[in-house]
């Protein structure tokens, strides 16, 4: 994880000292049990003395809970609550399980939905089967934008001057790599332009093959991205061009054209005055 960089850190009405707060909360992952200090320091860049402070005043507050038996801590129900009201708010989690289902019972895939944090992509939504035992993702992993299909699809919707910042932010994290990794999302992109989605075989991991396509809102947020994934023996490059990405192509297009359709009956509702706080008017209005 990387500091604040300078042009960040110089905006007078950036408060550092939160940036950094929020850092420590990001810094523990679904699988972590306990993290001490040194350990939040490693993976957030920042001196040991600061986390030693920010944990205490995050365990004030009630985000983190200390462990004294290992000196470490662990995340606290106020901080959780916070990840489960962004799910509950996000709409297109909701009106998009019943499609990823159908798409994981057609091609035995592990489908998901995801979001970008930082140089990652990060899941808020995940459908997976019996067939899908490789792949061990849930709701809260994250994933490398550089090199997974989730995250090419998403970098290739956003427009010219988000996706140059991104790059610079790729840049950045990943050094030395970068070259190998740019290479890689420049192919992915000529595979967007000519089919709709992106692919991942071996990239990520050597075992796991998966097709992406981005989804597009009119409402401004977004872009976000889904996947269809399952071990690479299954999902070889051929089956993925010929038919999980088309597949998943069809079943986004189909998502967009039903959140449309949301979008438009919400509006309606004013005029006509529905019955507030009925299922289509909460899934409209938790779309973001």
């Amino acid at each position: 994880m990387k500091r604040t960089g300078k042009k960040t850190a110089t905006d007078r009405n950036f408060v550092v000292a939160l940036s950094r707060g929020l850092d420590v909360l990001r810094a523990f992952q679904p699988s972590d049990g306990l993290l001490g200090n040194q350990e939040i320091a490693a993976r957030t860049n920042l001196p040991k003395p600061t986390v030693s402070r920010l944990t205490y005043t995050l365990t004030k507050l009630g985000y983190l809970t200390p462990v004294p038996r290992f000196e470490k801590y662990q995340l606290a129900p106020a901080a959780m609550a916070l990840g489960y009201a962004a799910l509950a708010n996000l709409g297109v989690r909701h009106l998009s399980e019943p499609f990823r289902e159908d798409m994981m019972r057609a091609t035995g895939g592990a489908v998901a939905i995801g979001g970008r944090d930082r140089h990652s992509m990060i899941y808020f939504g995940q459908s997976r089967g019996s067939e899908t035992v490789g792949v061990q993702l849930d709701v809260g992993s994250r994933v490398p934008i550089a090199t997974t299909a989730m995250g090419r699809a998403y970098f290739w919707a956003l427009g010219e001057e988000d996706r140059t910042e991104l790059s610079r932010v790729l840049r950045e994290h990943y050094g030395s790599r970068w070259p190998k990794m740019r290479d890689g999302l420049e192919r992915s992109g000529e595979m967007v332009a000519k089919h709709g989605f992106a692919i991942s075989v071996g990239d990520w991991h050597d075992d796991i093959g998966a097709a992406g396509v981005a989804l597009k809102l009119n409402d401004g947020t977004g872009p976000y991205a889904f996947n269809c994934g399952a071990p690479a023996f299954r999902f070889t490059e051929e089956r993925l061009i010929n038919d999980i990405g088309p597949r998943l192509l069809a079943m986004v297009r189909n998502i967009e054209a039903a959140l449309g359709g949301l979008m438009s009956l919400s509006k309606k509702d004013d005029s006509k005055k529905l019955k507030p706080g009925g299922k289509v008017a909460r899934v409209a209005e938790g779309i973001r």
